[in-house]
Formats: structure tokens, sequence, C-alpha cells
């Protein structure tokens, strides 16, 4: 339904083949195809020849004529400026392409003839000189073009996409009058992150940009978290409207059955007019239609057919779209309201007019039909048929031809040879080479009327941003375009993105919330993503956090966790410094197990008083007086050592806490054993003939108590140089504390110390149990029997409960311990003895050898 492209070839001759003239002044040439006037024939099916009968009736999108008058405003503002050509006159034709590759081919060899005659490679005009030609805006046309333009050298100046040229001449550029295109990309990945879209759907063009397009973003795209909820592939084929509509058909029940509330499309400009069927499917519908969130690239145009007129637009209503940076030209809009039928040779407009006021010129063929009155308004059209506003790709021809312009100046008084060669031929450029020009185009660079700097890249394309446009679209389709946001390529990574959510206006779908596009909901902190099998990564459940792990942002991978000095909270979505602590005084812990160590220390002193104080009686003189002393002193040190283990561990201490203790504990329980083995021996010795009498004395109680000690004390030595223990920090038993802690340093030789013990209390138990029953007045074995049993219940049971403890409850069990194991002793061997000697004082009295019958 719509042509392809016009060419526009400035010149001072008229133009009479069956194409639409425009317009001759000047002696210079600018040819040029600007993409899609939007004129066809409309033909429903497939045509296999050139639509050029003008007896048919001539379909517009209407928007695209200020591409045109984009173009003659530029020319005539270039010849009313001496100070650019002041010795020539630009002027212009401007063709259209049909869409077609036929006469593409024919009309760019239109350009490289003498007046209208096509004959290739023969020109006898010298008053009108091919410069530049501009086109297109469909990156198809344009290839076309550069197929035979790269033959000649002749520059061409772009618009739209930039065509790929796999056989393009080495050294030629294209000049693109906008960036590439892949500049914004970043742009779009940045939006999509602001807004947390991440499940979009995406519509392209069914072509070799499009394909590009698809395949750049899918890459961009995976490496940001976006996922492409479905892609469709849309091939533009506007003669055959069935085409259209199943094309059309298949795009909106693939919207409507998607959860992706944004839809990325990417095509050249015309393809909004296929989209514009879309409002017809919505309309179709009982039932409200989703809205979506439209995200335009930069290429394509809110524009219409003229049969879509009436055609409800609300759809793309809130859509935000990528531009090229431009800006207002002065005197462009008072020019436009002045343009009339009546006052132009435009070939164009007569068909223009027609179909947008929908009115007949008098020499039309038009029946029933009102007749053009020449003072129709064009602001008065809907905003898809047109703007007053200058557009982005008007605004590129306008900065193409400004170019070329600029670029003639420059090469025109490069130097005193060009001038002299200029001055020689009359104001003849016949013998200025095209190839000539491309120097000063890439090195071209002015303020445009606008104050914007025009320049280009190595590559032959403009130097600048985008900006963000939001659409609003008013029930009279009237539109209105509000700027959002910029994207600058060239600027610093955290200040290429800028946008401004506030002024944004959002579909009535979304009753002005800002819209979701997620293929699963949000999973808050706390939690984390768990991918679903076999689906896109955007697509996943949400599962908690793990203990001791947390997620501290929305849609986090993967719970990370705290460091060792913090701990996680209940929610698990932050975490907060861990409290240092030990087993202080202050504490009642601390206090109670200082009160007690105290408490046995005093009772264990009242004892040896005791003792001491009745030295002399037989209950204490019997078993060895001298290893009674012993035992007592070496609880009185045991409960002492118990203060060791409590407050902030320091060095000194550390190395003190568990050598004091094994070392104490060692020559106690040495003490019973030699006190129980004296027994068995003294018992042994009374038997006539017995040979044990040597073996019975102090010498014997004093080796084993001796040999005992120095054991335990080579073991708790190799500890101190091997591996000693030391002020350390246990981060990890108590979730939400560091315990400052002696670490053991090496736990084999902690267990070794353990182990002896247990060894010797073993032993002591054994032999003190079988002496139990010995006749002897004052026989201790049965009160060590039950020391030793309580001395070995309470170690035995110390392992699994000290394993098994966090924090500084360890040192509450191992304090606990000592203290429970040195009552025993205490309780068992001496209390009785103290009873009999305060209570009992008869049972006291020369009773030690005495036998019981």
């Amino acid at each position: 339904m719509v042509g392809r492209a016009h060419i526009v070839k400035c010149s001072i001759h008229d133009l009479h083949p069956p194409l639409h003239k425009y317009h001759k002044q000047g002696d210079l040439i600018i040819g040029g195809v600007p993409t899609l006037s939007g004129l066809l024939p409309v033909s429903i099916g497939f045509r296999k020849q050139p639509p050029v009968a003008l007896s048919e009736e001539i379909l517009l999108i209407p928007k695209n004529y200020q591409h045109i008058l984009a173009l003659v405003f530029a020319v005539k503002e270039i010849n009313e400026n001496p100070q650019i050509l002041s010795n020539f006159t630009l002027g212009f034709h401007i063709y259209d392409s049909y869409d077609n590759a036929q006469r593409t081919y024919q009309t760019t060899m239109l350009l490289l003839s003498s007046e209208e005659r096509l004959i290739p490679n023969y020109t006898c005009d010298n008053q009108h000189n091919l410069i530049a030609v501009i086109g297109g805006l469909d990156s198809t046309v344009s290839r076309h073009i550069a197929t035979i333009l790269d033959i000649y050298k002749i520059p061409q100046l772009t618009y739209g996409s930039a065509p790929v040229m796999n056989d393009k001449t080495p050294g030629l550029f294209f000049y693109q009058t906008t960036p590439q295109e892949s500049l914004q990309y970043p742009g779009i990945v940045s939006l999509l992150l602001h807004f947390k879209w991440f499940w979009i759907g995406v519509i392209a063009i069914d072509n070799d940009n499009g394909e590009r397009f698809l395949q750049a973003i899918s890459l961009i795209f995976s490496q940001s978290d976006i996922c492409l909820a479905f892609i469709e592939r849309v091939f533009i084929y506007f003669l055959h409207i069935s085409y259209m509509l199943q094309q059309g058909t298949k795009i909106y029940y693939k919207l409507m059955g998607s959860k992706a509330n944004v839809v990325l499309i990417h095509g050249e400009s015309y393809s909004m007019a296929l989209y514009g069927w879309l409002p017809y499917f919505y309309e179709l519908q009982t039932d409200r239609a989703k809205g979506k969130v439209w995200i335009a690239t930069t290429q394509l145009e809110f524009l219409s057919l003229a049969l879509q007129r009436n055609w409800e637009a609300e759809v793309f209503h809130g859509a935000l779209s990528f531009k090229i940076h431009s800006n207002d030209i002065s005197g462009f809009r008072w020019f436009l309201e002045n343009i009339s039928p009546y006052n132009s040779k435009d070939g164009f407009i007569g068909d223009f007019w027609q179909q947008v006021f929908t009115c007949a010129l008098p020499n039309s063929m038009e029946e029933d039909v009102s007749i053009c009155t020449g003072k129709e308004k064009l602001e008065s059209l809907p905003g898809a048929f047109f703007e007053m506003a200058m557009t982005t790709p008007s605004y590129s021809i306008y900065n193409a031809v400004q170019a070329v312009a600029h670029a003639i100046h420059d090469m025109t008084f490069s130097n005193i040879k060009f001038r002299a060669k200029r001055d020689a031929q009359g104001q003849n450029l016949q013998s200025q080479k095209h190839w000539q020009l491309h120097h000063f185009l890439r090195c071209t660079s002015f303020n445009n009327t606008a104050q914007d700097r025009i320049t280009f890249n190595q590559k032959g394309e403009l130097v600048t941003g985008f900006d963000i446009f939001n659409w609003i679209i008013f029930s009279n389709l009237s539109l209105q375009r509000v700027k959002v946001g910029s994207v600058d390529p060239l600027a610093p990574a955290d200040q290429m993105f800028t946008i401004n959510d506030d002024v944004i206006t959002w579909h009535s779908w979304f009753n002005q919330t800002r819209p979701l596009s997620l293929c699963s909901e949000h999973c808050h902190p706390g939690s984390s993503k768990k991918v679903r099998e076999g689906e896109p990564f955007c697509c996943y459940d949400c599962v908690l956090c793990p203990k001791g792990k947390i997620s501290d942002k929305e849609d986090m991978n993967e719970c990370k966790k705290c460091s060792d000095k913090e701990f996680a909270n209940k929610n698990q979505d932050f975490c907060y410094p861990k409290i240092i602590t030990f087993l202080s005084y202050k504490e009642p812990l601390g206090i109670a197990f200082t009160f007690l160590a105290f408490f046995f220390f005093s009772l264990t002193a009242l004892v040896l008083g005791i003792f001491m104080t009745h030295h002399h009686t037989p209950i204490v003189r019997a078993n060895n007086q001298s290893l009674t002393y012993t035992l007592l002193i070496s609880l009185l040190f045991c409960f002492l050592c118990t203060l060791l283990f409590i407050g902030k561990p320091r060095k000194v201490v550390c190395l003190l806490q568990q050598t004091a203790l094994g070392i104490i504990f060692s020559v106690a329980v040495s003490c019973v054993l030699a006190k129980t083995i004296t027994v068995v021996l003294a018992f042994m010795a009374t038997k006539p003939g017995s040979r044990m009498r040597k073996l019975v004395g102090k010498r014997l109680a004093s080796s084993i108590v001796l040999s005992c000690f120095l054991i335990q004390a080579g073991i708790c030595v190799g500890w101190l140089t091997i591996s000693p223990p030391f002020p350390g920090m246990d981060m990890y038993s108590v979730t939400e504390e560091i315990v400052l802690q002696c670490s053991a340093g090496s736990m084999v030789m902690f267990y070794s110390v353990l182990g002896y013990l247990g060894f010797l209390a073993i032993i002591s138990f054994a032999v003190a149990f079988l002496a139990r029953k010995l006749p002897d007045t004052f026989n201790e074995a049965k009160f060590i029997t039950f020391s030793m049993l309580v001395f070995c219940s309470v170690w035995l049971s110390f392992v699994p409960t000290y394993l098994s403890s966090k924090g500084k409850y360890t040192v509450a069990v191992e304090m606990f311990s000592i203290l429970a194991s040195g009552a025993g002793l205490l309780g068992c061997i001496f209390f009785p003895k103290c009873y009999i000697i305060l209570l009992k004082p008869k049972l006291n009295k020369g009773q030690i050898m005495r036998k019981k019958c």
C-alpha cells in the first residue's frame, strides 16, 4: 500500500518521466532518496509490474511528506545565505521508488544522465552538476542506490538505517545523518533495568537489519538478566491486505496471551503502518484488551495510512520511543503554515492534500467530494498524519543538506589552486570529481541553526545521542511527544542514561502506576530465585535463604553469607554485627562459679585446718598423713584454678588454664591412688612371712605421686612446646556472638591430658573397689571407691557435654566438672573423717590396729 522511496536530485532542470517532479532551481545537483514518500497505487494482491499507473488510486503515508518539505526548506535556507554558497544556487529533484528495486535503480541512473533521457554514463550538461544523493529512509532502498553510486564514488547521505554492503568499495563511506543504531542498545537495556522490566516481548522486521537487531539484543539482554517472552518477525507487504491481516492477528493474540507487559518493536519507519492494524483487532474484542508498554527503536515513527484515519490509536498511548537527538529549526513552522497546493509547484502536494483533507483539487477526476480551498490547515491534522514540529527524519534530511553545502563550501575555497580553476572555468564544477567531496564531508563540522553540532566520525556516522520520548495520544488522534530522558553514548557510564519517571504518562490499563513486566513475581529480601526447570531464567520460584545467609535485595540469584563478624537477622535480609562476649565476673554465671570456687576452697581449707589441728589422732595419722595433706592442698589449687576460666582470655591465662588443671588434678588423683595402694599393701604386709613389708612406707607413696606428676607434667610441656593454647575467638558456635575464649591449640594434647587423668582415675577406682572390704578400722578404700566413682562419672559426662556446648558455656561445663569432681573427692573422702573427728571423738582413740573378727 505504500511506496518505499523518493529520490532527491538537486538540479536546475525539471523532471518529466512517469514519476512525480518536484522543483527546479540552481547550478549544483544534490541527488537524494528520502525513503518512503508513501505514494503507491492501491492493489489488493501481488503485482508483478511496478505500480506506476497514475489512474489507480494512490495511497499515502502522509506523515512522510514532511521529509520533502524539510528538504525544500533546507535548500531554500542555504540559497538565501550568501555566506555558504555565495556563487552557486542549489537545486533538487525528488523521485519515488514505489517500493520497487527496478524503479530505484532506474531513478538512480536518471541522476547520472543528462536532462530526462536515461542514457547511462552520458552527460552533456555543464551547468547542472550532481554533487550528492540523500536517501533513503529504508535500508533496502539505500542499498540499491549504493550499488550504483559506489561505482561513481558519489557521496550518499542516508537518514535511515544503514544498508549492509558486503561488496562495498573500500575507502568509501555512507554518510549517516543518524548515529549507529547499536548505540541505542545500552540505553534500551538501561531503561528496562531502571523500571525492572525483565520479561519482554520483541517484534522485529523480517530483514537483515531485524536479524542483526535480534542477535545483538539477545546477547546484551541475557547479560543483563532480561528474558525474551516471545520474538515475532514481521514482513511488511502492503500490496496484500489479507497477508497484513494475517500477521496482525498473529501479533495480536501473541500480545494478549503473554504475561509480558512491555513490547520492544523494531523496524523501518513504515513499520508503524502495520502496527496500526492492532487497534482494529482491539476494537473487535468485547473484553477490555490488555494495555502494553510499547518501546520503539529510533527508526519507528508514529504514522498511519490514509485509510486508518478514524482508527483508534489509544493502544499506543503511553509508549516510549528512542529518537535521535533533534531540535526545532526556527522558521520551519512558519514555512509549513504557508504551504498550499495553489502556491506550490510540488508534484506531490496534490495527492497529499486530497487524501489528508478528503477533498479534491479542481483538475482531479474525483466526484462527490468537496473542492479543496487551499485554506486547510496542516496543524489540524492528526499526529499520525502530520506534525508541525520537525520530526527526526526531517531533521536528519535538513542536516544532510547543510552538511553537503558546508562541504562544498570548504572544497571550493580550500586552496588557491581550486579558486584559480573555478575562475578559469566560469563557475564550472564539472572538473571537480565526486570523490573529492568525500574528504570534506568526513571533516565537516559546523553548528546548524538550532546550534547543534554536526560532525561525522571516522565511519561517516553523525556524532550525537538519543532522546527518549513518551507518546501521549488524544482522542482526536493528535500526538504529543514529551521528552522524558536521554542517552549519551559519549558520556561516562554512570551519566550515559537519564530519565525522569515523574513526567511519564502510562497507558490507562495500568491506572498510572508503574507497569510490571515479569515472568515471576519479585523475590523479596530474605529469599532467592530458583529457576524453574526447562524455562527461561526469568521464570523462577522464590525460596527462603538457608540459615546463616541473607538476601538484602530483590530478586537475588543466591543468598550471601554474612561475614564472620556478622549474623543474619530473623527475616534473613540484613546482617547485624555480632556481640563480643566471654564469661565475665559481672554476669550471673561468672558470679555463681566464683562463689562456688571460693566456697569449696574455704571448705577445703577448713578441712585441712581440722586435720592439722587433730594431726595426732589415729584417723588423721592412718593411711599416710602426708598424702592426706598433699591431697587437700591439691584440692585447694583445683578450686582456685577455676578462676582462670573467668574473665577475658589472655595469653598467660590461656597457657595456665589447661596445664594447671591437668597437673593439679593428676597430683590429687595420684594421691588417692597412692592411698589405695598403701591400704592394699598394708593389709598384705600383715600376713605372716609377707615380703610386702619392705614396700609399705612413705617412700612408695611419694614415688607413686611423683611419677604420676612427672608423666602429666611431661605431657603438658610437650603441649606447650608443640601447639600451646592461645587466646582465640569462636565466631561460629553462637549465631549472634563472637565468643572470646582460650583455644586449645592442639586438641590431641588436650584430650591426652584428660585421658591421662581418666586413666589414673580408673586405676584408682579399680584398686579402691577391690580393697573396699579389707578389715581395718580406718580403711579409706570404701570412701575412695565412692569418690572415684563420682570423679569418673563427672569427667565421662564432661566429654559429650563439652562437645555439644557452644560459646562460653563450654567454659562453664569445664568449670562445673572441675568443681564437681573436686567436691566429690572432698566430700566422699574427708567429710566422714571430719564427722568422726568433730562429732564422734570416741571412735578416734587407739583403734588403729584393732581387727574385726
